[in-house]
C-alpha cells in the first residue's frame, strides 16, 4: 500500500484477520478437516493475525453444530494456550521456505494488482465480471487437480478407508424452522423502525461519504448502530449504479448532477 499507492500512515492501519480454508473442507472423512484447519491456523497464528475464524469441520456439508463449533474454537485456544510456540512473535521468520513462498506471494498479488489496474481499477473490472471469472477458474482447476488425484488429499482421492471413504450425510441438516424465521424476520423489522430519523441520516451520510470517496469504514460504523445490512447494503447499491452512470455520463460530457438528484 505504501510503495505502490502512496498510501498514508493511517491508511497502512489495518486489522489482520485471517479465515482458514472452506476449500480445505470436504464431506469425505470430515473428522480430517480440523487436522487441516489446525495447520492453517497455526500458519496464521504465527504470522501474527490479528484475529482468526477457524471453520467448523462439519461446514462442507451443513450447518456448525454446537460441538463442531467448540472442537474449532479449542484448536485456536489450544494453540496459544497449550502449544508454547505462539508466545513467540513470527517463529518462522528467517527460514528459507517461508521467506521464497512470502516473496512469491507477494509477487503474485503485486501482478494481480497490475491486472485489475489495467481494467480501471476494482469497479472496471467488476463491469467485465473480472473478479468472478478468476474465482471461477481457480475453483475448477482445483476440482480437476481433486478429480485427477494429481492434488492429493487425504480420504478424498488417495489413503481412502476400506469402505472407499464414501461422502458422510448428516443425520438431520440443520435448517431453521418457520417460527425461528418468523421470528428473526419480526426482529428485523422492529430494528428498522427503531432507527426511524437517525437511520435516514447515518444512510444519507454513508452516500455521501462514497461519493466524495471519504473514510467508508467510519461512516459505516454508525451507520450500522441504527440500519440493517439490508439498509446498508441498498445505500451502497443506488450509490454504485450512480457512479455506473457517471463515468459513463463522464465519457459522453454529460453532467453528473442529473443522476444525483
Amino acid at each position: 500500500m505504501k510503495l505502490k499507492y502512496k498510501a498514508s500512515e493511517r491508511s497502512q492501519m489495518l486489522k489482520y484477520h485471517i479465515q482458514t480454508s472452506g476449500r480445505s473442507l470436504h464431506a469425505q472423512e470430515i473428522g480430517f478437516n480440523d487436522i487441516r484447519t489446525t495447520l492453517q491456523a497455526l500458519y496464521a497464528i504465527y504470522d501474527n493475525c490479528n484475529s482468526l475464524h477457524t471453520n467448523a469441520y462439519d461446514e462442507a456439508i451443513t450447518t456448525p453444530t454446537e460441538e463442531s463449533v467448540r472442537r474449532a474454537m479449542a484448536i485456536q485456544l489450544i494453540i496459544n494456550r497449550e502449544l508454547g510456540l505462539a508466545k513467540n512473535e513470527n517463529p518462522l521468520q528467517g527460514a528459507f521456505i517461508i521467506e521464497e513462498l512470502t516473496d512469491l506471494v507477494e509477487e503474485a498479488v503485486l501482478l494481480e494488482f497490475d491486472r485489475l489496474t489495467e481494467r480501471g481499477g476494482v469497479l472496471g473490472a467488476m463491469e467485465t465480471m473480472y473478479q468472478r471469472g478468476k474465482i471461477q477458474e481457480e475453483s475448477l482447476y482445483y476440482e480437476q487437480l481433486k478429480h485427477t488425484g494429481e492434488l492429493p488429499i487425504i480420504g478424498v482421492n488417495t489413503f481412502l478407508s476400506d469402505d472407499g471413504s464414501p461422502t458422510v450425510t448428516p443425520g438431520e441438516v440443520i435448517r431453521a424452522t418457520e417460527e425461528e424465521k418468523g421470528a428473526q424476520i419480526g426482529a428485523l423489522a422492529a430494528f428498522q423502525g427503531r432507527g426511524g430519523e437517525a437511520a435516514v441520516r447515518a444512510l444519507a451520510g454513508l452516500q455521501d461519504t462514497a461519493v466524495q470517496n471519504g473514510n467508508l469504514f467510519a461512516a459505516l460504523m454508525e451507520a450500522v448502530k441504527v440500519c440493517s445490512l439490508g439498509q446498508v447494503t441498498g445505500a451502497l447499491f443506488a450509490v454504485g449504479a450512480v457512479s455506473a452512470e457517471y463515468m459513463r455520463a463522464r465519457r459522453g460530457r454529460e453532467s453528473f448532477n442529473q443522476f444525483l438528484y
